[in-house]
């Protein structure tokens, strides 16, 4: 891991962070006594005096928006449990345990943004980013969405396993760390505990957990895996974190071997990118920043993976068939990604998939033979990784499924391309996605007919 050292430019040691700190703890240690429509009181009064009394400078602009996010949560606690539905305060005070831990964001001259994990604080410029701070603020965020969401069950005595609020914590903790990292405009004390809360949330609403050790593992392997993809310039520090999510989620729900497949593409399509990239470079149809995934690449490719894996592992009575719409979508965004690096080296012009016509080489929507063959062989890698691995225990129907779920895929990717793309009704990743999900589909219903299932 990466240790560069940080030069911090400025800091912020006003009042505002002592008294959000100091405003956290005590909701923290009162939560379980006070009800959520007290605390709901609390947070409000903090943030009105944060906001109207004279103390609102861009200086504390992270404290009053924590505080406004505080608000809004214990808010929407509160109406859900008018209507006897919750979201659980543990949830509340855990996602707000992970924003409030590590006050240190920096400056990036790379991007020009603030990209660091961490929340409120000032800003600290650096040279570079560091792997080995970052996963120790990762490692405290978990820590301390752990403590929060433990402190409250305990006292309370909410029927809810120490393994699922760490499972919890885990999550939440990578999430907040993954928006804090997007650029945006939106103040991170907003995105991280909003994110962060809305996704423990929709996991905790699963009842599904695993043991913390084999959590922890999950989470070790796939922080690995991303900061080697981001020391090997495939991936920047969004797409890591996208990454370490994706293969936490995938592992707990579903299985080690379904992430390596995922890697799989990750690596094939990082690879082939910068195949001939020189040439690619030349005529103008080159990846931007040298090839380097962000999030939007990970989870325009991924989010059908995701949602496959876990309901994998929530519906095991469906296993076979959302076994196989997962080759089928992993197949197509390896598909899409060698038939667009690949074909668009090929000699002569591509024609338009809608026409036939002779177009540009990147076009959207321009497909060739070569880039045709490109992603009938990279989707039958799929299923025959998938039957190596032991995903799938029938060579035969594991590469022809997978096969025509990715070949398929990748042309709805062309087609789409070619008409949504072009008119600007969507965007490449919007593409990517919808395309994704059509490859899970094809596969998944070739499966049900040729097993008649």
């Amino acid at each position: 891991m990466n240790g560069n050292s940080l030069n911090i430019e400025k800091r912020n040691s006003g009042p505002g962070i002592t008294v959000m700190h100091a405003a956290y703890l005590l909701l923290i240690l009162i939560a379980p006594f006070a009800g959520v429509h007290v605390l709901l009181l609390l947070s409000l009064g903090v943030f009105f005096w944060l906001r109207f009394s004279g103390r609102a400078t861009s200086d504390n602009r992270g404290e009053i928006s924590l505080a406004f996010s505080m608000s809004l949560m214990f808010l929407v606690s509160a109406v859900f449990e008018s209507f006897s539905y919750h979201l659980p305060l543990y949830i509340v005070l855990g996602a707000f345990a992970i924003s409030a831990v590590g006050s240190h964001n920096w400056y990036s001259p790379e991007s020009g943004k603030n990209s660091g994990f961490g929340s409120g604080g000032g800003r600290v410029k650096r040279k570079g980013f560091s792997l080995l701070w970052s996963s120790v603020f990762l490692g405290l965020r978990i820590l301390a969405a752990f403590l929060a969401g433990y402190w409250v069950i305990y006292w309370q005595g909410f029927p809810v396993s120490p393994s699922l609020v760490f499972f919890i914590a885990v999550i939440g903790a990578v999430t907040g760390s993954l928006f804090e990292s997007i650029p945006s405009r939106i103040d991170s004390n907003i995105s991280v505990p909003l994110g962060a809360g809305m996704t423990m949330w929709i996991f905790e609403e699963f009842r599904y957990w695993v043991p913390p050790e084999r959590m922890l593992i999950a989470l070790a392997f796939s922080l690995l895996l991303g900061c080697l993809a981001y020391r090997a310039k495939i991936a920047d520090v969004s797409a890591l974190l996208s990454a370490a999510l994706l293969g936490v989620l995938i592992i707990v729900f579903s299985g080690l071997s379904w992430y390596i497949l995922l890697l799989a593409f990750f690596i094939l399509g990082g690879g082939f990118t910068r195949y001939k990239y020189a040439y690619k470079e030349s005529i103008g149809i080159a990846q931007a920043k040298d090839g380097i995934r962000s999030y939007e690449n990970v989870f325009s490719n991924s989010t059908a993976a995701l949602a496959l894996a876990v309901a994998h592992g929530v519906f095991p009575e469906l296993s076979l068939p959302i076994l196989y719409a997962y080759l089928g979508t992993v197949a197509t965004a390896t598909g899409d990604t060698l038939a667009s690096e690949i074909g668009t080296t090929a000699k002569g012009r591509p024609r338009m998939i809608t026409t036939l016509k002779l177009a540009n080489p990147g076009e959207d929507g321009a497909v060739s033979g070569l880039g045709e063959l490109a992603a009938l062989l990279g989707s039958a890698v799929i299923g025959l990784l998938a039957y190596l691995l032991g995903v799938s225990d029938n060579l035969l129907l594991s590469v022809l499924v997978t096969t025509a779920g990715g070949f398929f895929g990748t042309n709805v990717d062309s087609l789409l391309g070619a008409t949504f793309q072009k008119w600007g009704k969507l965007s490449n990743s919007g593409v990517n996605f919808l395309a994704t999900f059509a490859g899970a589909g094809i596969s998944g219903g070739v499966y049900l007919l040729v097993s008649g299932f």
